[in-house]
């Protein structure tokens, strides 16, 4: 007589078990006061790592964004501006580098770390105006906003701002609440630093002033030592990079001036229509996925079978909501009606060149904006959701990096501002010098697009000298220049270069000319060939 094992239902309800104890243990660390700090970092940190190795894969075939071969050469020396923006970016990447190599895999590494940092003080900011289990779900909803992951890729002062404008909002909340000098302070400092990082952030301060001025409690905040206070420490804190400006003839602004005014109006309604459908668009990813958690929350299967309309109606609800600080929330509301309408309508008033990337540093404060609507119930199922749906797209993305990395460069074989070989043309004039002259490669000169990535893939790192743009970096100078000997670097087809040769006639006219022609190889496919003149002036005898 045999006998038949039937199969046991014991591993399928321990697995289930391991899933709802795991799944209590992360809405535990999110809502626990002593465990939530650690989650988030932790949370941060692997962000950090996953999206690094992202941006490896993805960029395999290109070289460093200029932007960040410029943050790198400022870093060589810590000054107080370089001719286009203030200081902190540099700083920050000349204090990075000095801790890593002038690699790209370590530039895409300062890019995550810089968002993961603002991503750990966003949640502090979403502390102070709402709940715990509300909080760690906007963190999570950051995560998963394109600005810090995919459009995250390239370390320059707007993604720093990142870092520097939630702590100032942060120090605002802070002040408003506890109205103390200490808290003025604190403020003060944070907006000093946020203005060393760039003039645009002038817009998120004068929205902090404006929502100081309409906020219902603004007496109880105006009539504390705090605004004025934090007003006297930005000035003082200021002064050195004022004293900088001034001896540079406000350089900065003459870049601004010259590079962001525009006379045809019709192209400035398309770049403020481009702006606003763009970063709509980067804004409709976290929220829907964040959407898709709260829907996700059992019994979500047998709703959808039974009534569908609760999946959603479920997580809005009246009364009073204890998981938000209204106060604290109509602040965070102002400020981001205010920064989300007020650059477009300036654009449009004063004929402003609108960049896309002008809204990186603007929109941090969307996912808290809104998760911090009163009538929004959000369930701890939700917390573990958003979680999962923030690590599976990760791990995904890591996963066919390769694969997007290989159509991408398929699909835009010819893109020389993409795939051109600039790290292979540094190292061929890096060794022509030296096969020349026997020492090392000082400067070179051109214009910014052509020459910063030469400055941090040449083993000799040159300064930078751009003789034809009036914001130079201040990095070296026209004696440096007649003294060291320079290697010029122009592109044929851009239309400045009869004001280039003009200048390398005057200041070297014995200089060498030559043409040359660089090309990437990656994974055996050919990127795009890309021709460049080259002028050699040799060192002062």
């Amino acid at each position: 007589m045999s006998t038949t094992s039937l199969p046991t239902a014991r591993p399928r309800t321990k697995t289930r078990g391991s899933y709802n104890r795991f799944r209590a243990w992360l809405v535990a660390c999110a809502t626990r006061p002593e465990a939530s700090l650690r989650l988030v970092i932790q949370l941060a940190i692997l962000h950090a790592v996953l999206w690094t190795f992202i941006l490896i894969n993805l960029k395999a075939a290109q070289d460093v964004h200029m932007d960040v071969a410029e943050a790198w050469g400022w870093g060589q020396k810590f000054l107080l501006g370089y001719g286009k923006h203030p200081p902190l970016s540099g700083w920050v990447a000349g204090l990075w580098f000095k801790a890593f190599p002038p690699t790209d895999w370590a530039t895409y590494a300062l890019a995550m770390a810089t968002v993961s940092v603002g991503m750990v003080i966003c949640w502090l900011v979403a502390l102070r105006v709402v709940d715990a289990r509300r909080a760690f779900l906007v963190v999570v909803m950051i995560a998963l906003y394109p600005i810090f992951n995919f459009k995250g890729f390239k370390y320059n002062a707007d993604l720093l701002q990142l870092v520097t404008l939630p702590l100032l909002v942060l120090a605002y909340l802070n002040a408003f609440e506890k109205r103390s000098w200490q808290s003025g302070v604190f403020l003060g400092l944070a907006g000093a630093l946020a203005l060393m990082t760039k003039y645009w952030v002038l817009t998120m301060i004068g929205a902090i002033g404006l929502a100081a001025l309409i906020h219902p409690e603004r007496l109880r905040f105006l009539l504390s030592p705090a605004p004025w206070i934090a007003i006297a420490t930005l000035v003082v804190a200021m002064i050195p990079h004022i004293v900088w400006l001034a001896d540079a003839h406000f350089v900065p602004l003459t870049y601004a001036g010259d590079t962001y005014s525009l006379e045809d109006s019709g192209q400035v309604h398309q770049l403020v229509a481009g702006y606003v459908l763009h970063n709509f668009a980067l804004l409709a990813l976290p929220v829907v996925l964040a959407a898709l958690a709260m829907a996700l929350v059992p019994p979500w299967f047998r709703l959808l079978l039974r009534a569908p309309l609760r999946i959603v109606t479920r997580a809005w609800g009246r009364g009073i909501n204890q998981g938000v600080n209204l106060s604290q929330a109509l602040n965070v509301w102002i400020i981001q009606i205010i920064v989300a309408i007020g650059p477009p309508l300036g654009a449009l008033v004063f004929s402003i060149y609108m960049k896309t990337d002008w809204g990186i540093s603007l929109f941090f404060l969307v996912p808290l904006a809104l998760v911090a609507i009163p009538a929004l119930r959000v369930q701890s199922a939700a917390l573990f959701n958003i979680a999962a749906i923030w690590l599976v797209l990760s791990v995904a993305t890591l996963a066919a990096s390769p694969w997007i990395a290989a159509r991408e460069m398929a699909a835009n074989a010819g893109n020389t501002a993409t795939y051109g070989a600039r790290s292979d043309l540094a190292r061929e004039l890096t060794q022509a010098w030296h096969q020349r002259f026997g020492s090392r490669w000082a400067i070179v000169a051109g214009t910014m697009e052509s020459i910063q990535p030469l400055v941090f893939y040449s083993p000799d790192h040159p300064a930078a000298f751009m003789p034809i743009e009036a914001w130079d970096s201040g990095l070296t100078s026209l004696d440096d220049v007649k003294k060291y000997g320079f290697i010029g670097v122009f592109d044929p087809t851009d239309g400045r270069r009869p004001a280039f040769e003009k200048w390398v006639s005057e200041v070297a006219p014995n200089a060498e000319r030559m043409v040359m022609t660089t090309r990437r190889f990656t994974h055996g496919k050919a990127g795009p060939a890309m021709s460049w003149n080259i002028y050699i002036a040799p060192p002062a005898k």
